[in-house]
């Protein structure tokens, strides 16, 4: 038995903050070690001591052992926490804080490098008596043997990094013309984020749900399941929202019974400690395979949490120090019943960085506004606040939002209300794209596999037409601006910002949204103080301004009240949020300075990032589609391709470069011959 008294969390931001929050409550002090891009950051204010690890690339920082180790020296703790992503399934790294003198909160070694090799853990698992899916696991990676693999095995066909997860080096195949180049860039991924570019090919399950089973061992023997998780809902292989329980367990309880008894299976058979995830693919004829194990607490634990009443932050702090599981023992746990209650239901969304209507490419910025009203049954886990920097440098996950309600669809409300509500600016994220698919009826229905939003959401939102009244509310930012600094001037008193002697004219202000002009010209009655003459386009009315605050105006036209999030985000950017709709409205100077003008035929970087490879030479004869360049961000690869068939004409970038979006990377020339 060891008593943890200073606890060093070797990670960032969100994941940081919640082990933070639960080491107050038991009294144990907090250390939080971080990289110079993260120097202002919440989770580094939180912490009773903070330590400067390196610079902002995660090699240098937050994956360098021996600065970690060197950290929890200097600030006396006594255990560590590896939260999860970055050194927290590194058995190495397990092993060097134990050499160290150090608790390590979670799995031994020896559990994390059987399960953290696909290969391996795989064999073991299927010699429990567990069902894997087909495929190759072998040794020879050579890569004309791992396309044979795939076509022997039948596409589609998955490649798979046998050292990692979070769908870093995973790519479908659905025929051999695309295996070459999958094969090599899912090596490239796995070797960038692992450090280890062996591959897994396996069968393609068509329409599978993906459910989890959340598990726990003690030092004194004991394995457990604490129920299941969805996490059906992915793109790019990550998950997006997920809930406890899964609609497809909640109406089949033996089902549940037999996965659960199949996860603690695992568990034993590893000799687990500390949380853990056995994540399975749920077929549509009922049958379940193996798919791999997390070896540490997960993403989406807090639905786990909701829906049991526990704490697992305290559990594996407990377990850490040598204390048995605090759940009761109950009847059938061997044939696979969990001995945690199962109240109710949550939901989770991962609000992210990213362009869903882009291809879902991460993006990176200063959050110019992040705000969310506390309601009821809501918990928002989150490592970012307003003016918090988005980096190139790591996830761009920005919070979990997660809902509880006493059935599925209460839960589901409570979500989407939250969601609605949020306000976020700075950069695009995939708030209203999470609004679309929890309204979904398929989604409302439960009828959910990995492949809903290729199924449902694929296409982009059809255009909405500009609400009148939230234009005007972006136009009472700068009218309030101009009011107050009219209060502090030496004007005469009682007159009124963007007074004329000719009142007939009608003030204008020209506007922007997502590249449409908008036009709002708009008169003060002077009889009616608040009241104004507005026309936005073809619309002409008037609104009465009921209250202004520094971020909110309410607004009533024609008997018709409604409350707007508007605030000034940026020297001409004004953002407005209203009924779950975020609007982006861009003031236009009346004297445009001139801009750079377009290259024709200019391939540029989607978003930051570094260049992974360049494909392409001056005089190169491309095809619409071709590779040109390969660029990483955010952990995860994209490629540029030829707009259209001709000859590359310059290449500005190479291999190691690091670029802004919207820098010009290669010029292809159409009219070459």
């Amino acid at each position: 038995m060891r008593t943890i008294e200073t606890l060093l969390v070797a990670n960032r931001g969100e994941i940081a903050r919640r082990i933070f929050r639960t080491c107050r409550e038991l009294g144990i002090a907090t250390v939080a070690v971080y990289s110079d891009a993260d120097a202002e950051a919440p989770f580094v204010r939180e912490a009773d001591q903070a330590l400067r690890l390196g610079p902002a690339p995660s090699r240098e920082s937050y994956l360098n052992v021996p600065a970690i180790l060197a950290a929890a020296e200097a600030s006396g703790a006594d255990a560590v926490h590896p939260g999860y992503g970055f050194l927290a399934e590194n058995a190495a790294f397990a092993e060097a804080v134990a050499e160290a003198g150090l608790v390590f909160v979670g799995p031994t070694p020896e559990a994390i490098r059987s399960m953290g090799l696909k290969r391996e853990a795989k064999a073991l698992v299927a010699a429990a008596g567990v069902p894997v899916i087909p495929g190759y696991d072998g040794a020879d990676q050579d890569p004309a043997v791992l396309a044979a693999e795939a076509v022997r095995i039948g596409f589609p066909v998955l490649l798979k990094a046998s050292a990692g997860g979070g769908g870093k080096g995973m790519k479908r195949v659905d025929g051999p013309d695309d295996l070459p180049a999958a094969i090599e860039s899912a090596k490239r991924e796995a070797r960038n984020a692992f450090g280890d570019d062996v591959l897994l090919v396996e069968k393609y399950v068509e329409r599978p749900r993906h459910v989890e089973i959340q598990i726990f061992g003690d030092t004194h023997g004991r394995v457990v399941h604490l129920h299941e998780r969805e996490c059906s809902l992915q793109r790019r292989h990550q998950k997006v929202i997920e809930e406890a329980p899964s609609p497809a367990l909640a109406a089949n309880p033996a089902l549940r019974v037999r996965m659960g008894a199949a996860a603690v299976k695992v568990g034993r058979a590893i000799g687990y400690v500390g949380a853990g995830t056995v994540e399975l693919i749920l077929s549509q004829d009922g049958s379940f395979y193996f798919l791999e194990v997390n070896t540490r607490l997960q993403v989406e634990h807090p639905v786990t949490e909701e829906v049991t009443g526990l704490d697992l932050v305290r559990e594996q702090l407990r377990v850490a120090e040598g204390h048995p599981l605090s759940l009761p023992v109950v009847e059938g746990e061997d044939e696979g019943a969990s001995p945690a209650p199962l109240t109710g239901w949550a939901l989770e969304a991962r609000l992210y960085a990213e362009d869903p209507d882009g291809g879902f490419l991460p993006q990176s910025g200063t959050l110019t506004d992040f705000a969310l009203p506390a309601l009821a049954g809501v918990r928002v886990d989150t490592g970012v606040e307003a003016g918090s920097e988005v980096s190139i440098h790591y996830d761009p996950m920005l919070a979990k939002v997660v809902a509880r309600g006493a059935d599925r669809e209460e839960a589901r409300r409570r979500l989407l209300n939250a969601l609605r509500r949020m306000s976020v600016a700075g950069v695009t994220t995939n708030r209203a794209f999470l609004v679309r698919a929890l309204r979904h009826p398929a989604f409302v229905a439960g009828d959910l596999h990995t492949h809903f939003f290729e199924e449902h959401l694929s296409a982009p939102p059809a255009t909405r037409p500009v609400d009148p009244r939230a234009a005007f509310a972006a136009v009472l930012v700068g009218v309030r601006e101009r009011a107050l600094a009219r209060a502090a001037a030496e004007l005469p008193a009682g007159v009124p910002s963007g007074y004329r002697n000719q009142p007939s004219q009608k003030q204008h202000a020209e506007l922007e949204l997502d590249g449409t002009p908008v036009h709002v010209r708009y008169q003060h009655q002077v009889r009616r103080p608040g009241t104004f003459d507005v026309e936005v386009g073809d619309a002409a009315l008037v609104v009465r301004v009921v209250t202004q605050t520094a971020d909110s105006v309410v607004l009533e036209a024609e008997g018709h009240r409604r409350g707007y999030r508007a605030r000034r985000t940026g020297p001409a950017e004004l953002h407005v949020q209203v009924s779950g709709r975020a609007l982006t409205f861009r003031e236009v100077p009346r004297f445009p300075e001139p801009g750079a003008r377009a290259v024709a035929g200019g391939c540029l970087a989607p978003m930051p990032g570094r260049v992974v490879s360049v494909a392409v030479a001056v005089g190169d004869r491309v095809t619409a589609g071709k590779t040109l360049v390969v660029l990483e961000a955010m952990k995860m690869e994209h490629t540029v391709t030829a707009p259209e068939d001709g000859v590359a004409a310059a290449v500005h970038v190479a291999a190691g470069d690091q670029v802004d979006a919207d820098q010009l990377l290669v010029t292809v020339d159409a009219s070459a011959e």
